[in-house]
This record gives structure tokens, C-alpha cells and sequence, in this order.
């Protein structure tokens, strides 16, 4: 067992103080982030990027959040593109099986979430610090393990948190370039036979306008401009529109899909598990929101009321998955899309729904981009003279967009991308770390071999998740897609 008579990776710590670690959902926000000692160059006023002191202390510069702004921040932050994919992942399943796995993926995603907490706990209080972030948790893991390769190489822990975190959060932005093209082509494609009558049955001549591709490219100039915003006060009023504007979304998307609901009976309750692992993708992109779990609780008043905050909020989320999904499904059939948004109606009301929820996705993405570029661009402005700071900063946002946007014009479908990203990124850290991180922190202390076991389990599940998931996303990618039929209809499949 390790002696901790002092901080056992003081020698690790990272040089670079102006670095900045943080840690975010999925899933789609990036609010959530963890205060480090960085100075905001860019900002007229100075401050960091949370607007609070560099102290060292995460918590030194807000006094605390209260239980119902807890849930609030975390349920709005498991609410973006992943929950819209929910129907088609419901039909990848099937109708049984699909709302089956969504609560058995929620229950172990959320049994993670905890064990994450836990083992956060368990060094802030061997090594008396008041708060560690997802990569400082796997670090201080590995360097107090029984095995001196991991002690060696703990510092890779944190790097390989850090990479999943920024390929998830690039994966983010690639989903949200291919939502905003996907829903804006159909808005301008049917638009001269947009109706003000959501009830009437007819079929719509869609007026052909560019590929999907060049609407990407069209957005890239403007999303530019809007990620060269990097005060987090500034950001914070996007933040809430783009929350008002989805949360608006979701209420008249829920009151279509629930009138007429046609009978299921031409449903399968299993579907060919050719598709299933696409639903494990889809699925996990929605619940991995394990990076904003010890963010929310270190800025709690009473952190000891947090798990209560934890379960009761993921279970809401869950509901709210399974609900949407289901009923998605069970309203448009087999002629559900990779957003439900592109089912709606062709009436100025759902239309306006579609622009109404892409213009949250489009505020949202600066957020989502706020946490990759936070952990990139202080590294390498560390590194160039001073005057050249703003440049470098500019120059690393630009470059990240374009890629964001070249992967998105490579890969331009919505429902493979959300599947290839929940697949690589959302499974490791929601599924595959946190069981591996318990047994390596607890093990010198005595672990029972149940639970050895459960975690092991739950770490091959995500690998298996990885694998597979990974390679049919791909797979799917070389296939050519299935053109779809816009049809302003009150009934969702032909009995």
C-alpha cells in the first residue's frame, strides 16, 4: 500500500500553470467547467474565464449553488442533439428492447457518475485536497496503485481523460454542423410549400436546393466568428437563449408526437442486432454526461446532498429518454430520421420548432468548443512570445472550426455521427474508466470480489460497446444512404 505522508504526484504536477483542465457533458454542455490558474488574456476585464479569482481553489470564486440549481444545471446539461437521435435508436433496438437498454444503460451510467464521485472523495481526503477534476481522479489513481508501471505512468491517465474529453467535445461540434445543415435544407426546401394548417395530409414537392455539404460550409464563417467570443459572462447569455429556445422545442415537439399515435403491432419488439450496437452509440452520446458530476458537486452549498441530487436528476433524464424515444418511434415507425425534428410537419409551426431548436445547437456550440479549445490553446500560447498570444489564439479556434466542419462535410450523416462519437469517446468515459479507476483506487485497501467482478463487467460491456459500436458506425459510413421522402402527414406508417 502507498504511504501518502505528502502529495504522491507532486513531481507530476504539469509545469504550465496558464493549463486549463476541464470537464464537461456530453451530451451537450458546456457550462461545467473547473476552475484552474488561468488568465483570461483575451477578456477586456481581466478576469478568468468563470469571471472569479485564480486561486486554487475551485470553489474560491462562487459561494455555492443550491439543490434545486444542481438539478436544474444537470438535467439541462443531458439536453441537446443526443436526446433528438432517441427515436431512430428506439427503432435500432426495437420496440421492447430499445426502451429495455435505455434503462439499463442509465442505471449503470449513473452507477459510474457515482463511482466517479466516490473515488474523487476517497484522494480529496487522503491527499487533503478540496477538490480534483475526472483527469486529476485517474492520475492520483494510477500514481497510488500497487503497480510501479501505473505509478510511473499516472501522468498518461490525465492525458488520456483530457484526449477523450476534447474528441468528444470536436465530436460534438461535427454532430451540430450536420444538424444545423440537415434541419435548415429542409426548412429552405420546403418553404414555398410551407402551410399555416399543421392537420391537412399531403404529400410536399420539395424545391432542390445545394447539398447538405455546402450549408456546412455556409455556417463555417459565422461559427467563426461566434467561438472568437472567449469571455465565459459573454457566453453565458447564449447559454440561455440556446436553453430557452430548445426547452420551447421540446414542449411543441412532445405535444405533436403524442396526438394519433397509429398501432404498434407492425413494430418489431426486437430489432437485427446488425443495428444494435448503432443504438449503443446513439444511446450512450445522450447519457454521458459524467464529466459535469464533480464540477456540480464541488460547487454545491451541502455537497453531501449531492448523490441524492444525482439519482433523482438521471432518473428524470432517463424518463424523459425512454419517453421521447418511444414515443418518437411509435409516432413516425420506420420512417423515423436521425433527428426527430426532421419528421415534424411541414407548417410554419414546426418549422419555425426546427430553426428555433437549431439556433439553440448554433449558441450551444461556442459552449460545447469553450472546453477543447480552453485545454489546447493555453498550451501552445505558452509557448510563442507575448504579442503573438491573440494571433496563436485566434489562428488555434479558426483551425479547430474548419476540422470540425471538414469531418462534418466527410461524414455528412447525422444519426452515424452521433453513433461514431458515443461509440469511441462517450463509452470510455462513462463506461470503461470509471469501474477500472474504482478497482485501481480501492484495491489496497481491500475490495470485495463481488465488486471486482461488477466492475470488470461493466468495463468489458463499454469495451464491447467501443468495438463494436465503432466498427458498425463505420461500417454503416461506406454504405450508400437511404433517401427519405418528406411528408407532411398526421399518420406516421401505412398499417
Amino acid at each position: 500500500m502507498a504511504t501518502l505522508n505528502k502529495d504522491p504526484i507532486g513531481d507530476l504536477e504539469l509545469k504550465n500553470k496558464a493549463s486549463v483542465a476541464l470537464t464537461v457533458n456530453p451530451p451537450d454542455s458546456t457550462w461545467k467547467l473547473q476552475n484552474k490558474e488561468y488568465s483570461n488574456y483575451g477578456s477586456g476585464d481581466g478576469s478568468s474565464p468563470e469571471g472569479g479569482n485564480n486561486g486554487s481553489d475551485p470553489g474560491s470564486y462562487e459561494k455555492g449553488i443550491t439543490v434545486f440549481q444542481t438539478l436544474v444545471h444537470l438535467l439541462k446539461g443531458n439536453i441537446g442533439t443526443g436526446l433528438l437521435g432517441l427515436p431512430l435508436a428506439v427503432k435500432n433496438a426495437g420496440l421492447l428492447m430499445g426502451p429495455l437498454s435505455l434503462l439499463v444503460l442509465g442505471i449503470v451510467a449513473v452507477h459510474c457518475m457515482g463511482i466517479l464521485v466516490k473515488c474523487s472523495n476517497h484522494f480529496c481526503q487522503r491527499l487533503q485536497k478540496p477538490f480534483l477534476d475526472y483527469g486529476d481522479t485517474v492520475m492520483y489513481g494510477l500514481k497510488t496503485s500497487p503497480s510501479s508501471w501505473l505509478q510511473k505512468h499516472a501522468l498518461w491517465g490525465r492525458h488520456l481523460v483530457g484526449f477523450f474529453l476534447i474528441l468528444t467535445q470536436l465530436g460534438f461540434c461535427c454532430v451540430y454542423f450536420v444538424f444545423l445543415a440537415d434541419n435548415l435544407k429542409q426548412v429552405i426546401e420546403a418553404a414555398n410549400t410551407t402551410t399555416i394548417s399543421c392537420n391537412i395530409n399531403e404529400t410536399v414537392t420539395l424545391t432542390p436546393t445545394m447539398d447538405s455539404r455546402l450549408y456546412m460550409l455556409s455556417f463555417l464563417p459565422f461559427v467563426v466568428l461566434l467561438v472568437f467570443i472567449r469571455n465565459l459572462r459573454l457566453l453565458s447569455i447564449f447559454s440561455m437563449l440556446a436553453n430557452l429556445s430548445m426547452f420551447v422545442s421540446l414542449i411543441v415537439i412532445y405535444q405533436y408526437i403524442v396526438q394519433d399515435i397509429p398501432d404498434p403491432k407492425n413494430l418489431p419488439l426486437i430489432s437485427s442486432w446488425n443495428t444494435y450496437p448503432l443504438f449503443f452509440g446513439t444511446a450512450i452520446f445522450a447519457f454521458e454526461s459524467i464529466g459535469v458530476v464533480l464540477p456540480l458537486e464541488n460547487k454545491m452549498k451541502k455537497r453531501e446532498q449531492f448523490p441524492f441530487i444525482l439519482y433523482l436528476g438521471m432518473t428524470i433524464i432517463t424518463l424523459l429518454y425512454i419517453s421521447l424515444g418511444c414515443l418518437g418511434y411509435l409516432r413516425f415507425g420506420d420512417g423515423i430520421r436521425a433527428s426527430i425534428t426532421l419528421n415534424l410537419p411541414n407548417c410554419w409551426l414546426y418549422q419555425s420548432v426546427k430553426l428555433l431548436y437549431s439556433l439553440g445547437i448554433f449558441f450551444t456550440y461556442a459552449l460545447q468548443f469553450y472546453v477543447p479549445a480552453e485545454i489546447i490553446i493555453p498550451f501552445a500560447v505558452s509557448r510563442v512570445p507575448r504579442s503573438w498570444n491573440l494571433a496563436v489564439d485566434l489562428s488555434i479556434r479558426t483551425a479547430l472550426v474548419s476540422v470540425t466542419c471538414a469531418l462534418a462535410i466527410l461524414v455528412p450523416r447525422l444519426d452515424l455521427v452521433i453513433a461514431l462519437v458515443g461509440s469511441i469517446s462517450s463509452s470510455a468515459l462513462a463506461l470503461i474508466i470509471p469501474p477500472l479507476l474504482e478497482i485501481i483506487a480501492f484495491y489496497p485497501e481491500g475490495i470485495s470480489p463481488i465488486t471486482i467482478i461488477k466492475d470488470t463487467l461493466i468495463s468489458v460491456l463499454g469495451f464491447l460497446g467501443f468495438v463494436v459500436g465503432t466498427y458498425q458506425s463505420i461500417y454503416e459510413l461506406t454504405q450508400p444512404p437511404v433517401s427519405h421522402t418528406f411528408v407532411n402527414i398526421t399518420s406516421s406508417f401505412v398499417q
